[in-house]
């Protein structure tokens, strides 16, 4: 379960056995909310999160999204 990065609790992380497209997995406190991050984030689901911490997820995932993109693509060797 190789993790991103953590912010405000918030873990954002891929599994070792994930598959295309690229997307992240963010978990917090048994909740759970994944995201396509391909061309735009789009919400795949959503565990447990409310509205405004979706809001707070996303913002960091747009921030970040080459960086996370980056990260797949070193662990999953992508060119």
């Amino acid at each position: 379960m190789p993790t991103i990065f953590i912010l405000f609790g918030f873990h954002f992380m891929f599994y070792s056995d994930d598959h295309t497209p690229v997307h992240v997995h963010v978990l917090k406190d048994g909740k759970e909310a994944k995201y396509n991050i391909d061309s735009e984030v789009v919400l795949v689901y959503n565990h447990g999160y409310k509205k405004n911490e979706l809001s707070m997820i996303e913002s960091v995932i747009e921030e970040n999204q080459e960086i996370i993109k980056e990260r797949w693509r070193v662990f999953f060797n992508q060119k």
